[in-house]
């Protein structure tokens, strides 16, 4: 693997304007990416997907070198498709994301079932360039188009009772091996609370790269949270639904100890089994120190204000 570091990323168009599509031809890639459509014998995470059209830049993000498109395309953690890290790219090929439809219910004044492209199309999507640090100690910087979760929000009009927000991932062992395994207790569930998925930062993903999301990734809708460990951005997200009382979680059910509700970056509260002060970027061979909220810490950390972070961990 090439060992390559920067402090700034290099002068260059990631996706040509010429080759961009318009808005409905992207809407029939994304049709034709649900269908399962590959060429013979290639393995999805070598193949750029379907350019997105109409992507504006955001004020959000790091400068830093970007992560290769090969190794985030093909060194995922999605259990539904399985446990090693190159069993998604290899197992999720064939997954169908069209017809998609993502339920909006709870506590709101608005709740309905929103097909994914007419969701796609309610606000405005932007590329912001985040790095992600997942808890086994490995990170990467991910250019993620998407758009703001509160754009969404607003849309629905939560109601006084609504606390946190509840995140679903489809249920289909059909599709998604990983499920025939109780490995979690699927369907796999997240959560955020109300103010931290109304933060700017907090990102529904439709794409990577410039590019329709691939499925390894979380297509066709998948959450983004920067300042939090990499298992709280959940995947395939068919539910999202606002109540008054904390959600259990995936990871809760299966290990409260280790995995907290919060699963905020922080180097100073060690995961039981290993250290989370250092942590390794793909491509590079040295380890650096792991940073407060992932290097967001002034722009989130006054929504901890007060908070005991070993205690709500």
């Amino acid at each position: 693997m090439m060992i390559k570091k920067a402090d700034e990323i290099k002068g260059r168009e990631i996706t040509e304007k010429s080759t961009y599509l318009n808005r409905r031809q992207f809407i029939a890639a994304g049709a034709v990416l649900g269908a399962g459509l590959l060429l013979p014998g290639v393995f999805v995470g070598e193949v750029a997907g379907p350019k997105i059209p109409g992507v504006r830049p955001s004020p959000f993000g790091t400068k830093e070198e970007r992560t290769p498109y090969k190794d985030v395309t093909g060194y995922n953690n999605y259990y539904e498709f399985g446990t090693d890290k190159e069993d998604p790219a290899a197992n999720a090929g064939r997954f169908r994301i069209r017809p998609w439809t993502v339920r909006i219910d709870g506590a709101v004044k608005k709740s309905r079932e929103y097909d994914i492209d007419q969701l796609i199309k309610m606000s405005p999507l932007e590329e912001r360039v985040y790095r992600m640090r997942c808890v086994e100690g490995w990170s990467m910087v991910i250019p993620w188009v998407g758009f703001p979760l509160q754009s969404l929000i607003k849309a629905v009009e939560p109601s006084s009772q609504a606390k946190y927000v509840e995140f679903t991932t489809l249920l289909n062992p059909d599709q998604m091996p990983g499920q025939r395994r109780r490995v979690l207790d699927w369907p796999y569930v997240e959560g955020l609370r109300l103010d931290e998925a109304m933060h700017p930062l907090t990102l529904l993903a439709v794409g990577l790269y410039g590019e329709v999301l691939p499925n390894q990734n979380g297509a066709p809708l998948r959450l983004v949270v920067p300042w939090k460990y990499g298992f709280k951005g959940i995947k395939g997200i068919v539910r999202i639904r606002f109540v008054e009382h904390q959600p259990v979680t995936a990871w809760i059910k299966a290990a409260p100890n280790e995995y907290g509700f919060y699963s905020n970056v922080n180097p100073d509260v060690d995961h039981p089994r290993w250290s989370q002060r250092k942590e390794r970027r793909i491509g590079e061979f040295f380890k650096r120190e792991t940073l407060m909220f992932n290097g967001y810490a002034d722009q989130v950390g006054h929504l901890y204000a007060g908070m005991d972070l070993r205690k709500y961990f």
